[in-house]
């Protein structure tokens, strides 16, 4: 399985995903930090792929969304954004918004 078919896998498992540096408990950035706060804020029951132990995924997420940086969220399989992007949306109350309509279709 190539690192397309690996990342598209992951994301049909996963109605919210985030390739994060470290893990939710143990955030390896200040980035993926903010990034797990934002989606324990909103209550999220999310997956997450630790790209510092897969270097094909974390060269290949980048190409796959076409994003320099990670962390990168995910909800039902589209890419929404890093930690700033999430950040906004949080404060508009965009991001609860998303979260809740997934968790209610779980």
């Amino acid at each position: 399985m190539d690192v397309n078919e690996r990342i598209s896998e992951q994301l049909k498992n996963n109605k919210i995903m985030l390739y994060m540096k470290g893990s939710p408990q143990f955030p390896m950035c200040g980035f993926s930090g903010r990034a797990v706060q934002i989606l324990t804020a909103c209550g999220a029951e999310f997956g997450h792929v630790n790209v510092l132990e897969d270097d094909e995924i974390r060269e290949g997420i980048k190409q796959y969304s076409n994003w320099p940086t990670i962390p990168q969220l995910y909800i039902n399989g589209e890419f929404i954004g890093g930690s700033d992007i999430m950040m906004e949306m949080y404060e508009r109350g965009e991001m609860q918004q998303a979260i809740d309509e997934v968790m209610k279709a779980a």
